[in-house]
């Protein structure tokens, strides 16, 4: 029983609490709804307390022309309109919105509290775009006054500035008095207008005015310049830039190019237009037309300068080039003049006269194209600019050819040089031959070896090879220089060969010689030193002295050395 009260205690208390939650979470939306609708009240109040009838009112007292008249009525109508259909339209929004939120009608509300929102901000709209309209009015005297008194001192600046130095603006400052006179009569017409509370026209007449400063700075600042520019600057360099385009012209300088003398035509119609429009006081563009006329003009002696300097560049690469390009025909003339007797001397090679051919087409060709850039400055038809890019290609291929030149020259130069070198050569082995065989008649040899014959005979055919290569039509280089290294290296040989053997031969000799004292002191020794002999006269000099050495080193160690030092 007791658990059972618990539980209904329970239940009890959280149904309680569930309750004022939900009521607490009404109330607060309510009071929520409640303060917007408030706000709303408020920004209706405001809108309804705008003071548009008292400023219809101050309208009325000074009311006197008919245009005045008719925005009044219009005016009135408006504020009727706002404060007796759409203010009161507000308030019946406000209290069906407010009645709903009584009936806790929240989805409902909601919706009325946007439409509210937006009703109220048309209709503060309208009323501060009609307030604005009246106050126009009603404010413009004070403002107009101030706006035009600012507008008098920026024009007393001007006319004060026009004045001090009215002699630079030429004929056109008759032009800018009669536009100061007419701003006065503006003046005097805002003056009229005031009078008259034709606000809408003072209005009008206010914007003419700030439009006429404004362009009277514009004209005071620049014409000046205009006229400085259009009536001096610029005429004296169109008479400076004619004087020395003429000057150029007579020195055959090529300057049809620049389009001077109708650029110069064009430049004066440009200077009446812009000077007729100035007498207008029409200056759009005027000064930016003046500047590039001024650019254009002094543009022009810079290219004079540029002409005159790629005329003197032209003229040392024409000159470089004429006396390379004869050098060049004169030594391509000479070896063709020579190219027979130069393919009977020498074995030339099929790419060595290809290429020479082409060299003299290539030649051909250059001599063609600078006779017709000679023509093309003759008859001043390109500028030197031009000239000077075409005669730079001209040398740079004129250069091609000429190393091309040097390298076939090189080559047959040294084809020449080889066959000297190889004539030279030959007398040189040949007389190494000769001394060979004079040294081998030094010696009284028993018997000369049949390796020294065949040695012998093989430098003596290296030779001949030698001479018959240098007696053949055509030479071919490349063998004769082989021809003449084979015989150099057997030769060499040969020569080498000789003074061994003389040596060898001459050693074993004394040798023997020497140990014939020791023969009767052994039967080897003996033995050995008649073997030896022997050996010597058979020719083989080299066995019969290391027999010989050996034998002897038995009885007298290190005679091989005490008979060196008795052979020096």
């Amino acid at each position: 029983m007791e658990i059972t009260m618990i539980a209904v205690s329970i239940y009890i208390i959280a149904t309680i609490i569930i309750v004022v939650t939900l009521n607490l979470l009404q109330s607060n939306k309510k009071h929520k709804y409640k303060a917007l609708l408030d706000k709303l009240e408020v920004e209706k109040n405001v809108i309804d307390s705008t003071p548009i009838e008292s400023e219809i009112s101050k309208i009325r007292t000074f009311l006197r022309n008919d245009k005045l008249d008719a925005s009044l009525q219009q005016w009135e109508a408006s504020f009727k309109d706002i404060r007796n259909t759409q203010i009161p339209k507000i308030t019946d929004m406000i209290i069906d919105a407010e009645y709903s939120l009584t009936q806790q009608d929240y989805k409902s509300i909601v919706y009325k509290i946007a439409r509210l929102e937006m009703e109220i901000y048309k209709v503060k709209t309208n009323a501060d775009i009609l307030l604005d309209k009246i106050r126009d009015i009603t404010s413009s005297e004070e403002r107009n006054r101030a706006i035009i008194i600012k507008f008098k001192t920026v024009y007393r600046d001007l006319f004060e500035k026009f004045n001090a130095h009215k002699a630079e603006y030429g004929e056109i400052a008759n032009s800018i008095s009669l536009q100061f006179e007419s701003i006065t009569k503006r003046f005097e017409a805002f003056e009229i207008n005031m009078e008259n509370n034709d606000y809408t026209e003072v209005t009008k007449i206010i914007k003419s005015i700030d439009e006429m400063l404004k362009h009277m700075n514009i004209v005071i600042e620049e014409v000046p310049s205009i006229i400085l520019m259009a009536t001096n600057l610029i005429p004296k360099k169109i008479e400076d830039v004619v004087s020395t385009y003429n000057t150029m012209v007579k020195e055959g300088y090529p300057l049809d190019y620049l389009n001077v003398e109708y650029n110069v035509d064009e430049a004066n119609k440009k200077l009446t237009d812009v000077l007729e429009r100035c007498r207008v006081l029409n200056l759009e563009d005027s000064l930016f037309e003046l500047k590039v006329l001024l650019d254009y003009f002094d543009s022009l002696f810079n290219d004079f300068e540029k002409e005159k300097n790629d005329r003197k560049i032209y003229e040392e690469i024409s000159d470089s080039f004429s006396k390379k390009i004869i050098k060049i025909n004169s030594l391509v003339s000479d070896i063709f003049s020579q190219i027979d007797d130069i393919k009977n001397v020498y074995n030339l090679s099929d790419d060595d006269v290809s290429l020479l051919n082409k060299l003299q087409e290539q030649l051909k060709t250059l001599n063609d194209d600078y006779e017709v850039l000679k023509s093309h400055t003759g008859n001043n038809t390109f500028a030197y600019s031009k000239l000077v890019k075409e005669m730079e290609s001209l040398s740079l291929k004129l250069n091609q050819v000429e190393d091309k030149l040097d390298n076939s020259l090189e080559a047959l130069g040294s084809m020449k040089e080889d066959e000297l070198r190889a004539r030279q050569q030959l007398e040189e082995v040949k007389g190494i031959l000769k001394e060979s065989r004079s040294r081998m008649r030094e010696y009284n040899f028993p018997i000369i070896p049949k390796y020294y014959y065949v040695q012998l005979n093989e430098a003596s055919q290296a030779i001949k090879e030698i001479v018959n290569e240098l007696n053949k039509k055509p030479i071919t280089i490349s063998v004769l220089n082989t021809r003449v290294d084979t015989a150099r290296d057997l030769v060499l040989k040969l020569y080498t060969g000789t003074k061994e053997l003389l040596k060898t031969a001459a050693f074993a000799e004394m040798a023997i010689v020497y140990g014939n004292r020791y023969r009767v002191l052994t039967d080897e020794l003996n033995k050995n030193l008649t073997y030896s002999e022997l050996l010597f006269y058979k020719g083989e000099y080299q066995k019969s002295l290391e027999l010989t050495i050996n034998s002897l080193n038995k009885i007298e160690p290190g005679i091989y050395n005490k008979l060196l030092n008795l052979n020096k």
